[in-house]
């Protein structure tokens, strides 16, 4: 069998749990106006955000890209996520009832990359001279850097929180390198 059918066969499994599941509970609310957070993590599949941080289905929106990295794109899809709330009439809380957390690890595969400066400043969208300050090699530095560059994203509302941690791959546990602040702090 392969990885195609396998994944097939899990969900077949999954989907069978799920009719049991809601036999005994309600199914899943409509996600918009119970998201409380926005997790912006890793590709890479050692550190899936939910896992590793116990989310359950309804509880945060979960992005991720390579490094968990504040990008252009990434800031994009923030922009659409938000339309999409406007256009329900579901726009997220502030007053500490919304989050957003930065989520990088150790070990991530970004840091291979420090050599290759061009695909780099095309991936974060910057001139040479601005990729030393995406500490591509120290993810504590880099969840302090994109926590700093989301606080300048124009369009935030001020009272949301932003956070920053850093995941170790090898204890499996979280270091907080920026806790919780207003956007507007």
């Amino acid at each position: 069998m392969n990885t195609f059918h396998t994944l097939l066969e899990r969900n077949q499994q999954f989907a069978a749990q799920q009719s049991a599941a809601d036999q005994h509970s309600p199914s899943l609310p409509d996600a918009l106006p119970h998201v409380k957070a926005i997790i912006l993590g890793c590709a890479d599949m050692r550190v899936d955000p939910a896992h590793v941080l116990g989310i359950q289905p309804g509880e945060a929106v979960v992005m991720r890209n390579i490094g968990g990295r504040v990008t252009p794109g990434l800031l994009a899809q923030l922009g659409m996520l938000g339309r999409i709330g406007q256009v329900a009439g579901k726009v997220p809380g502030g007053g500490g009832e919304f989050h957003i957390v930065v989520l990088q690890h150790t070990d991530c595969g970004i840091t291979r990359l420090a050599n290759d400066s061009a695909m780099l400043t095309d991936y974060f969208e910057v001139q040479q001279t601005e990729l030393e300050a995406k500490a591509v090699t120290d993810p504590h530095a880099a969840v302090a850097a994109d926590v700093a560059a989301l606080r300048e994203t124009p369009g935030l509302p001020p009272d949301w929180l932003l956070s920053g941690l850093v995941y170790d791959v090898a204890t499996g546990l979280v270091k907080t390198v920026v806790a919780p602040s207003p956007v507007a702090a």
